[in-house]
């Protein structure tokens, strides 16, 4: 196990209730005969990541039941309809006192984003202070990497559907950018029409 490993938790968050594709929640979609959740964590787990919080909102008992998610740890967000920033919080907080010096944030609607633009982002860390995004053309996109000692500030300004943007928009200069473009393709399934990206 290299020190990024033992050291960077993977958080995914999957609480989303699907409201524009007709209240479908996004982690129970199909994707390669499997829940899209799983495939989400297969992805982290394929980068490297051997500690996976996974934070689920959206019918949670039945993507506890359907989805294979041995070995991560489970985290309901009773407030998930308050929008991303809240599931943020929620992870945030599951990772307090499991001695993470810093977490890899992925989100389960972009399946287009494999193990090895996450590999990418992971292999950037440096520090507590390390502040890491993937970028497609330039543009700033996820997976993103936050050293712990800015879990505080982010958790803070998490509200909304914002989760971390404000925070890192802020400190722009400090976030090192990782070039996935030709690794990854970033697209959203946020409504019916994105469904044929699934297979």
């Amino acid at each position: 196990m290299t020190r990024n490993e033992d050291q960077v938790a993977g958080l995914l968050l999957a609480a989303g209730g699907g409201r524009r594709l007709g209240g479908r929640p996004k982690a129970l979609l199909e994707h390669r005969g499997r829940p899209l959740v799983e495939h989400a964590v297969g992805v982290l787990r394929a980068a490297g990541l051997s500690r996976v919080h996974v934070v689920l909102g959206a019918r949670a008992d039945a993507v506890r039941e359907r989805a294979e998610l041995t070995g991560c740890v489970v985290v309901e967000n009773p407030e998930w309809e308050l929008g991303m920033g809240s599931s943020l919080r929620a992870g945030l907080d599951s990772l307090a006192d499991t001695g993470a010096r810093a977490v890899l944030v992925s989100l389960v609607d972009q399946p287009g984003i494999g193990a090895e633009a996450v590999a990418r982002v992971l292999a950037a860390y440096s520090s507590e202070d390390s502040l890491v995004s993937a970028a497609y053309d330039g543009v700033r996109g996820h997976p993103v990497l936050f050293g712990a000692a800015h879990w505080a500030g982010i958790a803070e300004s998490a509200t909304g559907d914002r989760g971390a943007r404000a925070y890192l928009k802020a400190r722009a200069d400090s976030v090192v950018l990782v070039e996935c473009g030709d690794a990854a393709e970033p697209y959203d399934i946020d409504t019916e029409a994105d469904l044929v990206h699934l297979e």
